[in-house]
């Protein structure tokens, strides 16, 4: 592995162990050449995931990409961060469970927001505003009146507490 400080080869493994959810290995790692400490994590890749955008461009998958999207989602949010780890492996566990190698990039962002729904509901919605393209106030209302059982009761009822 290579040091992200000074580009060394040469790095030592000081020590191992599985993350909290036990979907990766967490490596605590020494740069012998400028002693550099840094962290590593090895996960299961089960196959090389492709995803087709809705343009029919093709891209390779991108674990960190996804998780980047779902936090800026969930910025500000009273969630943990675990929460979020363990609902991103979950999202691709189940991509790398399909059998496909290609996926449409439609079927990720409605994992993503299977996912969000269950751990809250801003984030939900924020992640909805992007992934359905919503470009006026009115498109936040029509998402909102299609919201249908304890989630878009939820969002309802904060909003009338608001007033």
């Amino acid at each position: 592995m290579r040091c992200p400080y000074c580009g060394n080869d040469d790095t030592q493994v000081k020590d191992s162990r599985p993350t909290e959810d036990n979907t990766a290995i967490r490596r605590r790692r020494f740069c012998t050449a400028c002693g550099g400490r840094f962290t590593t994590f090895e996960r299961v890749q089960l196959r090389e995931l492709t995803i087709i955008k809705s343009s029919g461009r093709r891209v390779p998958f991108d674990r960190d990409k996804l998780m980047r999207s779902v936090q800026i989602a969930m910025r500000k949010r009273p969630v943990e961060q675990e929460r979020v780890e363990r609902m991103v492996s979950g999202i691709v566990r189940r991509l790398e469970s399909m059998g496909e190698s290609e996926i449409p990039s439609a079927m990720v962002g409605k994992l993503v927001m299977e996912g969000l729904s269950s751990l809250d509901a801003v984030a939900y919605v924020r992640f909805a505003s992007v992934y359905r393209n919503f470009r006026e106030a009115k498109d936040f209302e029509e998402f909102l009146g299609e919201l249908s059982g304890p989630l878009g009761g939820s969002l309802r009822d904060e909003d009338e507490d608001d007033r």
